[in-house]
């Protein structure tokens, strides 16, 4: 083909744009990604590159999470993709939270997970801190199905690979201006394909603005903080703690949150208004990545409150036994959120799909839900 036709053109070069390139050069399709910028500068490089299985809303995104991270289990050698660290260590401090944690292990989600005693957990993971303020922690759920890679670099990594080893097209700094598939427009030139999936993320208000309205869609905001930890300092996984499990759908569905969240609304209330769940990682470098906080609307301010970081370090503070620390970095990430679903897939016609990540979960899911699009289509 040209260098101006296609099987398959993707708009956008995030972590969903890069699945649906990857599952159509796998089919055997001659795939161009555009991207408006010179690089991914987005949602997919400003988060924790945490490949999340366990606490995914059951059904569909749970699903698609299992098989993400599959998925990703088969990427991430090829690409050059370093899996920092495996496995998730969440810890329960109050009853209430251990008892969304016993419902949880009734579930088919638990399956390979562990419910430890705060003995096992403190030999298995000597850098918890299971002496939070509220008393000794009550048990830690561990799972081993989570994988953490460095986002800032494994975006580009994977859409390198994809150029050499399956022979995508990418043209980055171009701003597609139409899409009336087999025809994309383009600020640069007019390009053709037999399909085109358009993966826009945050950009609501232009290309098929009128089809994303009554979805209700809307921004949302995180505040994020690298953390540099004495040197030595170890994470045994990723750690979350009680206020994942009011926030996290696999979690917060079950009966034995809305307990929990009257308690922890009485006693973090101030967390809970910004949002705040607690998820740290470690990088190769030995640096933590902290966070996060949740602010949404139509349209969200650059400024970020040091009350929010405050928060956060609290909550590390209380999850790790970290007592010293220097923060080297703060910055905020954005994406769309829906009241409704974690994924927005739409058929405008025949030809066209566009498919928008609504839950935070791409690094998550968009490999998993990739090939739900292909397969239906």
């Amino acid at each position: 083909m040209s260098n101006t036709h296609f099987d398959l053109i993707v708009v956008g070069a995030g972590i969903v744009g890069l699945a649906h390139a990857y599952t159509a050069a796998r089919r055997g399709l001659n795939v161009c990604v555009i991207e408006k910028d010179a690089a991914c500068v987005g949602a997919s490089i400003r988060n924790f590159g945490f490949v999340t299985v366990t606490g995914q809303g059951a059904g569909d995104t749970w699903r698609r999470a299992r098989r993400a991270r599959e998925v990703w289990g088969e990427v991430a050698p090829q690409a050059g993709v370093e899996v920092v660290h495996q496995g998730l260590y969440l810890t329960a401090f109050r009853d209430k939270a251990l008892a969304v944690l016993e419902q949880f292990m009734d579930t088919e989600m638990a399956e390979g997970c562990e419910l430890l005693d705060v003995a096992e957990a403190a030999q298995r993971a000597p850098t918890l801190r299971l002496d939070g303020p509220e008393g000794p922690a009550r048990a830690v759920l561990y799972s081993p199905h989570e994988a953490r890679v460095e986002s800032r670099t494994a975006i580009g990594l994977l859409a390198a690979w994809l150029a050499e080893a399956h022979g995508v097209v990418f043209r980055f700094s171009e701003q597609v201006l139409e899409v009336a598939t087999p025809r994309v427009r383009t600020a640069r030139a007019t390009l053709h394909a037999e399909r085109v999936v358009a993966c826009t993320n945050i950009e609501l208000n232009g290309l098929f603005a009128e089809r994303l309205a009554p979805h209700r869609l809307q921004l949302c905001q995180l505040h994020m903080l690298r953390v540099q930890p004495p040197k030595g300092f170890k994470l045994p996984g990723s750690v979350m703690a009680d206020l994942s499990l009011v926030r996290y759908h696999g979690y917060s569905k079950l009966p034995a949150a809305q307990a929990l969240r009257a308690q922890l609304e009485a006693e973090e209330g101030g967390s809970l208004a910004h949002g705040i769940h607690l998820i740290v990682v470690q990088s190769a470098d030995g640096s933590l990545v902290v966070g996060d906080s949740h602010h949404y609307g139509p349209v969200l301010e650059p400024f970020a409150d040091t009350q929010v970081d405050a928060l956060m370090l609290r909550h590390m503070q209380q999850a790790l036994h970290l007592p010293d620390y220097t923060v080297t970095q703060r910055w905020v990430g954005t994406y769309p959120s829906s009241p409704d679903t974690d994924c927005l897939i739409d058929a405008p016609d025949d030809a066209t799909r566009l498919v928008i990540v609504t839950s935070g979960t791409g690094a998550s899911t968009a490999f998993g839900i990739a090939e739900e699009v292909f397969a239906g289509w």
